[in-house]
């Protein structure tokens, strides 16, 4: 893909949009760590310098596809629990189905759990102020998203349901580092099966996370 210069914010804006494809697209094969500015640029057929007119950084870009990659998913998890929840079921039934729902949706959106489990430490440095704040929009209106879904099958959260969400993202992340060991992790499990007892499932590990959380919130009766 070659491009030539953006003449109009129409351009500019598939220019962006190329960047942002081209990026997801790199994370499906290799993880947040090893995504850098030359690949990208390489890929996207702008030079390095073409890149960073539209985006400050490589954080500044991988940001901006957390967000869109956020809301997407929250589309796909709106169904998801709009068949997967019983309405007519008690609030500890109710939790149940919204923890297999969840920790099932989010389990499988691996790129956007290590996107998560990279934020705080790496994503939200060597970018400006203005793209923090733009980021922190964004990612404040995809939580108040999430938080109503949760209400809508679980009114019994109440406020707490955005501290909820919070939460199950960041447990998403944090776990994401370690469903996926070095070569050099596996041969070990391998060669000694015993000491892979607690060798992390994303699902598994999200459910009892969601499970615990949810029910902790619950009203005592």
């Amino acid at each position: 893909m070659t491009f030539q210069r953006a003449r109009s914010e129409e351009q500019r804006e598939i220019r962006r949009r190329a960047i942002l494809e081209t990026t997801s697209a790199m994370l499906d094969e290799m993880p947040v760590a090893e995504v850098t500015l030359n690949e990208l640029s390489r890929r996207v057929g702008l030079a390095k310098t073409a890149v960073l007119r539209y985006f400050e950084s490589r954080e500044a870009v991988l940001l901006d596809l957390m967000d869109d990659r956020t809301t997407t998913w929250l589309a796909e998890l709106d169904q998801e629990l709009a068949h997967g929840v019983d309405l007519g079921r008690s609030a500890l039934e109710r939790a149940e189905q919204v923890a297999d729902v969840l920790s099932r949706s989010l389990a499988a959106q691996t790129v956007l759990c290590d996107l998560y489990g990279a934020q705080g430490g790496v994503l939200e440095h060597n970018v400006s102020v203005e793209v923090v704040r733009r980021h922190k929009r964004a990612s404040l209106g995809n939580l108040a998203v999430m938080a109503d879904l949760v209400r809508r099958h679980l009114p019994e959260v109440g406020d707490r349901a955005e501290l909820f969400c919070l939460n199950a993202l960041l447990v998403g992340g944090a776990l994401s580092a370690y469903t996926s060991p070095p070569p050099s992790l596996l041969a070990v499990y391998e060669s000694e099966p015993a000491l892979a007892v607690h060798q992390v499932d994303l699902r598994t590990a999200l459910r009892v996370a969601i499970i615990t959380s949810l029910v902790g919130m619950l009203p005592r009766s």
